[in-house]
């Protein structure tokens, strides 16, 4: 829509101009400043410019304009409005999409939690954020490909080994056990343990030879966990990439580094010289004793990753990542691929509350709040859009209670209300959508028009929102075009009216976008709102 309008503004103007969207919808659907551009090179007054220009635009079949101090005001026809929501009903789920003009091979990055224990509250607001990314970016047309990678190597994998150990010597055999300062506890651990027994015997856990085994045994029961908890919440990825099956991997991209002439020898140690590329120290590659650091491991998945030639690859991390992405970016560059391809989003903190105070932490893992936890509390489908309702870059608090209230109140029952009460009234009409599809909205009056120029705004929000990766926009989107619905309804006797059919096809276009914007956060819009 915004681009079919700023088209025919172009033919006059024949410049670039910014198009931007009045607050109130009163005066006008789009503006521009543009004679404030001009005022000092033809030396007159944005007003005047205004003026003269808004002569030249009248009787557009698109749109009536007006010069109001200084701007260009575009009020929309209903004629040309009734011919899009005619191709947005048309294309159905499908309103909205393909709308990138130069689509792209997008691999995104997301999760990625270590495999030591279950998803917690720390890793949701990641998860929701990139399926909600993958999804908008597939609609708009992008090819895109998700992978979550799973650091089973290291340290950490060791100690999960030891901690299952160690929790079966005390918990099954009574014994008095020294646990290491960090190691993983919770009701996850003794689930583990019960299962370990069960198939290899007591002796595993005192064979410190089969440490790894016991470890590895582990790691596969949490990644189902893991899987288990994001397909509850409607997330699948794509792959599932280990960290250990790149280590073959390991010696050639070392050389490859190598050969850069980025790399050198310290105390024996290897490092790369990436204060080169903006990081504010080298980094070590490989440590003294001939281990590889994480860097190292990265350095190999990320040369797994871009050789795949994808126009896009983005990481999505946590906020106390980034100190790290200097250093990434100074390997990929050395490895000889284009470092400006690989973009990073730090998801902020969440603070969690209930009844307004901070929520208990789960014994289920016993060092943190899960996500299991939050999703059997309110629910998937809150779950998913209170964590997509802020910037990445802000941090995001909020009171479970909150979201269970069935009112106004909580977001996501107010957009669902909308689309159930649109449902609400085609069966007190005894209609279908269908039966109505051919009503002219032509001629509706301005507060039906500025509804239906919000609902048609579906397309131009996800644009916006996924260039800008900002997809909090969409969740708030979806709630204003509620609180529309809802005051014109109150406002507006629709059935056994004369222009119940018109009003009904209008309602269906706000049904449409609300649907195609919850099933693209991920959410399944209510036919019906049971209490």
């Amino acid at each position: 829509m915004k681009n079919q309008v700023k088209a025919q503004i172009a033919k006059i103007l024949q410049s670039d101009f910014v198009l931007e969207k009045p607050k109130d919808k009163s005066l006008a659907h789009y503006a521009t400043p543009y004679a404030f551009s001009f005022a000092k090179t033809l030396k007159k007054s944005p007003k005047i410019i205004a003026d003269e220009l808004a002569l030249k635009i009248e009787n557009n079949e698109f749109f009536e304009v007006s010069a109001v101090n200084g701007y260009l005001n575009f009020k929309l026809k209903g004629k040309f409005l009734d011919n899009l929501a005619n191709l947005a009903l048309n294309l159905g789920s499908k309103f909205g999409s393909n709308q990138i003009q130069n689509p792209q091979k997008i691999y995104i990055e997301y999760i990625s939690a270590n495999p030591t224990g279950p998803l917690h509250i720390g890793h949701v607001r990641g998860a929701v954020y990139g399926d909600v990314m993958a999804r908008i970016a597939s609609h708009l047309g992008n090819e895109v490909f998700t992978e979550y990678y799973i650091n089973d190597a290291g340290n950490q994998i060791d100690l999960l080994g030891v901690s299952v150990s160690l929790r079966a010597k005390e918990n099954l055999f009574n014994e008095s056990v020294e646990y290491p300062e960090k190691y993983y506890r919770g009701e996850y651990i003794d689930e583990i343990v019960k299962l370990a027994l069960d198939k290899f015997g007591k002796d595993i856990f005192y064979d410190e030879t089969r440490i790894l085994e016991l470890a590895n045994f582990a790691k596969d029961i949490v990644l189902d966990i893991i899987k288990k908890d994001l397909l509850d919440v409607g997330i699948f990825i794509q792959s599932w990439a280990s960290e250990k099956s790149f280590y073959n991997e390991l010696e050639p991209t070392i050389k490859r580094l190598q050969n850069s002439g980025q790399m050198y020898e310290k105390d024996g140690s290897i490092y790369i010289a990436s204060t080169k590329r903006n990081d504010d120290s080298d980094r070590v590659v490989i440590r003294n004793d001939g281990r590889p650091t994480y860097l190292a491991g990265d350095a190999v998945y990320h040369a797994h990753k871009f050789a795949q030639n994808y126009d896009k690859y983005i990481n999505i991390w946590g906020a106390d990542h980034h100190g790290y992405i200097a250093r990434l970016k100074a390997l990929i560059y050395f490895l000889g691929y284009d470092d400006e391809k690989l973009e990073v989003i730090l998801m902020q903190m969440v603070n969690l509350l209930k009844e307004g105070k901070p929520f208990k932490i789960s014994k289920r893992s016993g060092t943190s709040i899960l996500m299991s936890d939050i999703c059997s509390e309110i629910g998937s489908d809150a779950l998913r859009y209170i964590f997509i309702s802020k910037s990445a870059n802000s941090p995001l608090e909020f009171d479970i209670d909150e979201l269970k209230k069935q009112d106004s109140s909580n977001p996501i029952f107010y957009i669902n209300y909308a689309h159930a009460r649109i449902n609400q009234v085609f069966t007190k009409a005894n209609k279908t959508p269908n039966e109505v599809l051919e009503a002219n909205l032509a001629n509706l009056d301005k507060n039906a028009i500025n509804l239906l120029f919000e609902a048609l705004l579906l397309p131009e929000v996800l644009v916006d929102a996924f260039e800008n990766r900002a997809f909090h926009k969409i969740s708030d989107y979806l709630k204003s075009l509620s609180a529309s619905f809802h005051k014109f309804y109150n406002e507006n006797r629709v059935v056994g009216s004369e222009l119940e059919n018109e009003l009904l096809k209008l309602f269906s276009v706000v049904a449409l976008s609300i649907k195609v914007g919850l099933n693209l956060l991920g959410i399944t819009a209510k036919d019906k709102m049971e209490h």
